[in-house]
């Protein structure tokens, strides 16, 4: 009698063992993949002058990155953060605010591949985010315009057809647009399709001046990857494919140098200033690297100096940057951890009293 009341004993613990065992693995691998993810998130060492710390608690929620992150951008005024990833069903865009809160996304189907973004008119009471779209479909090849809240409001290019036409304006895997706050606006055009070049428009989008020419001499390109222009008409460009940067004077076109002796390891992919005027932010995705480098003074470029380098982990990717030019928050878009961070200026840093 007590082997038979025995079996069902056994079976009922042997099933609450297996319970418990599930239990243990699911939680130590749930550990372990947070466990991961968080060394991935925080794993960066800072060499030459430490110029910026990560802030740990931005984003509140990472959780909600769920593609690829290609791009961000910064809007000082309403304390924003927009930043575009890719992936299906997933949202293109989505909002925080600069503490870490998420805001909101973008329900929009407009957006097929976003590459880079942004903020223009942020001082203005109607700021709008201009995003290039490099996919191939029926929305792609173009660069567009959004409110803030993700409603389109006008596209450049030809939706879904890439080419090299200045009238009716036509672009392939354009990578970048800069708009000044004049209203007018550099694009780089060519993230690896046909187009290699560098284009001005006005603020009624006329062609202003453009180098267009795929090479590895002055003025040509091979993948422009990113542009921005400082106060002094200089127009910066990541020449991606030829592992150097470009300068041209951003009212007549002229070339004015070239750096590349910072980048014999790997390529810079995006380019920006800090709001001092101090210093470029420079990304290398390869390398995993964000290196500040020195910005020249008015009339002269010479060659780039090295102050301070961010070596982020392995396989995070970063792509492009942006700067918050209220705080001088740096925002770096990751596409293989999949992630935007949030790094800060020391000064910041220790008025927060949040040190590491």
């Amino acid at each position: 009698m007590s082997k038979k009341r025995g079996h069902p004993w056994l079976m009922l613990c042997a099933m609450a063992l297996l319970v418990v065992l599930m239990m243990v693995l699911y939680g130590t691998m749930g550990r372990q993949h947070r466990a991961a993810g968080t060394a991935l998130r925080n794993d960066y060492q800072l060499m030459g002058r430490p110029l910026y710390k990560l802030d740990l608690d931005w984003p509140r929620n990472p959780e909600l990155f769920n593609g690829q992150v290609f791009g961000v951008a910064a809007d000082r005024y309403a304390q924003v953060v927009y930043v575009a990833q890719r992936g299906d069903n997933v949202p293109k865009v989505l909002v925080f605010s600069t503490e870490g809160e998420f805001l909101m996304y973008w329900n929009t189907t407009t957006l097929e591949m976003p590459h880079g973004i942004f903020l223009a008119d942020a001082g203005s009471k109607k700021p709008t985010v201009w995003i290039t779209d490099v996919g191939d479909g029926p929305y792609g090849h173009t660069v567009k315009q959004y409110s803030p809240s993700g409603t389109l409001l006008q596209v450049l290019g030809t939706p879904g057809k890439a080419g090299s036409s200045l009238k009716p304006l036509q672009f392939d895997q354009p990578a970048e647009i800069f708009v000044h706050e004049s209203g007018e606006m550099y694009i780089v055009d060519g993230d690896g399709g046909m187009n290699n070049r560098l284009i001005k428009l006005s603020k009624d989008q006329e062609v202003i001046w453009m180098h267009g020419e795929k090479g590895q001499g002055l003025d040509q390109f091979y993948i422009p990857h990113s542009v921005t222009v400082d106060t002094a008409q200089r127009v910066w460009v990541a020449d991606r494919g030829n592992k150097r940067i470009q300068v041209f004077n951003s009212v007549t076109g002229e070339w004015l140098g070239t750096w590349g002796s910072c980048f014999t390891e790997d390529a810079p992919y995006s380019v920006r200033l800090t709001p001092d005027k101090k210093y470029f932010i420079v990304v290398q995705l390869n390398t995993n690297q964000i290196s500040v480098l020195h910005a020249p003074p008015v009339g002269l470029i010479g060659q780039c100096k090295v102050v301070s380098v961010i070596q982020l982990a392995d396989e995070v990717k970063p792509h492009l940057v942006d700067l918050d030019l209220k705080t001088g928050a740096l925002y770096v878009a990751e596409i293989g951890a999949q992630q935007a961070q949030k790094f800060i200026p020391f000064s910041l840093a220790e008025g927060l009293g949040n040190y590491m």
